[in-house]
């Protein structure tokens, strides 16, 4: 089964086509990394299957419309993580995180004892329970992501999509983004995540490449083909090898 099906003839902005052609199936219970070059059209695509950015086309989130999901239902069924989101900078973090919960109760209602659980579950998750209080304008650009990604989790949603989740992270916290990633697929969500570190997306269980607006290859980060692609798409310049079991790509 598929967790998202989009059929995106295009998202045209400003008299411009930034994405055409687009027939994009996520698997469900997997992790899916969305890669290519700047301006590749990657963001714009991960917008538009969340149903953030108007396109010409067709969303599926679990064989249904996307518009013809209620929209309290959706958003419990659909998280998201956006990059460089601003608007919150005067809420705790704590209170940040807790936005996560508005779509599971009732309008106006106070948070609940299991909405107090879930919050302190994700921000204890991400590491960031420590700062619970502060401010987030107050934080550091990686303290902020993760509070914003536990606010994702939080919501508990069967799919999560992540905009540059890793942007600001140091190198152990993207290892326990990853670790993160992997708990919630093996408990049968799934996650998609644009991303612009190679070797962590090479770790992932599906890779969709995208190049001048549309997806020019999908396949397992491990096959032939997809190195073969990746390495039409950055260059011949990207070296691509297997350390210790793994997959990583290294600029030459």
């Amino acid at each position: 089964m598929n967790a998202l099906h989009a059929r995106i003839a295009r998202v045209r902005i400003d008299g411009r086509d930034l994405i055409s052609d687009i027939d994009l199936a996520l698997p469900q219970g997997r992790w899916t990394a969305i890669v290519g070059p700047n301006g590749a059209g990657k963001s714009t695509l991960l917008r538009a299957i969340a149903g953030l950015q108007r396109c010409e086309g067709n969303v599926l989130l679990g064989g249904k419309p996307l518009n013809d999901w209620p929209s309290r239902e959706r958003a419990r069924q659909l998280a998201w993580m956006g990059q460089q989101e601003t608007g919150a900078d005067d809420l705790t973090a704590q209170d940040v995180v807790q936005l996560g919960r508005l779509p599971h109760r009732p309008w106006l209602a106070p948070p609940t004892a299991a909405d107090h659980v879930a919050v302190q579950t994700a921000m204890e998750s991400t590491q960031s329970w420590a700062w619970r209080e502060r401010r987030l304008g107050s934080l550091s650009g990686g303290e902020r992501q993760r509070v914003l990604l536990a606010r994702a989790l939080a919501v508990q949603a069967p799919l999560t999509l992540m905009d540059e989740p890793l942007a600001h992270l140091d190198p152990p916290h993207q290892a326990e983004w990853m670790a993160l990633v992997r708990e919630r697929v093996a408990a049968g969500h799934s996650v998609v995540s644009v991303l612009h570190e190679l070797h962590l997306a090479l770790q992932a269980d599906h890779l969709v490449l995208m190049a001048d607006g549309r997806i020019v290859h999908t396949g397992a980060p491990a096959d032939a083909a997809t190195h073969a692609a990746l390495k039409r798409v950055f260059g011949p310049r990207l070296h691509i090898a297997q350390i210790e079991g793994r997959w990583v790509a290294l600029p030459l």
